[in-house]
């Protein structure tokens, strides 16, 4: 069942479009199916459970932490994520190049933008991010790489306000594109896009999408 709905889920994407396979609280059983289907990256929210499986699974799986971070957790996924999808403060970046530079790695991150309407939602605001850009001072972070964006839209089944938070998410990762990474190569991912809107997100210009209960089934918590 999963690997058909996986199978399905990755019919779908244009090229140039990946898959990020939200596997958490699905137990190893539902990855490995996964994995056996293709399937090699995959988004986890909390650090316990990424770290426990990571240790678990086969070693060639790509893991992005899609969740909100907090500092004191970053020393424990530092050595092995591939890709940090909720950075939403300068103070947290920082942190990640602290950490990750005791194990001598070089971090990806994308900065989290806040578009949808509701509060619990966390991420920099446009401003907020083109006044930490401004500053300068992450251009001194030697071990993490700012390489795009993620944002979440509204929780809401009005198709046209979706579009409308995905589309200002995608205009303004090409103000950053253009202005303070213009020569940046590893500044091209926009991470938008769940199982309820993905295909909003993908025309949007979406280059990684997040989606879970459409390919593992409902959560069990």
């Amino acid at each position: 069942m999963i690997a058909e709905s996986l199978k399905q889920v990755l019919s779908e994407l244009p090229a140039g479009v990946r898959l990020v396979a939200v596997s958490k609280f699905h137990p190893n059983e539902a990855l490995e199916e996964a994995y056996r289907a293709g399937q090699r990256i995959f988004g986890e929210s909390k650090v316990q459970e990424m770290t426990a499986k990571h240790e678990s699974l086969p070693k060639d799986i790509e893991w992005h932490f899609i969740g909100h971070l907090q500092t004191n957790k970053v020393k424990y996924i530092v050595p092995y994520v591939s890709l940090i999808h909720g950075i939403d403060s300068y103070r947290l970046l920082e942190e990640v190049n602290r950490q990750a530079a005791k194990v001598d790695r070089n971090i990806c991150c994308l900065l989290q933008l806040h578009i949808a309407q509701e509060e619990t939602k966390f991420g920099f605001s446009f401003e907020e991010c083109r006044a930490m850009l401004e500053a300068g001072e992450w251009k001194e972070l030697t071990h993490v790489r700012i390489c795009g964006l993620m944002g979440m839209a509204s929780n809401t089944d009005n198709v046209e306000q979706i579009r409308k938070e995905f589309g200002s998410l995608s205009s303004f990762f090409h103000e950053l594109k253009e202005t303070w990474f213009a020569s940046d190569n590893s500044f091209k991912e926009l991470s938008m896009g769940m199982s309820h809107d993905y295909h909003e997100a993908i025309a949007a210009g979406s280059t990684l999408v997040r989606v879970g209960s459409k390919i593992f089934g409902e959560r069990v918590y």
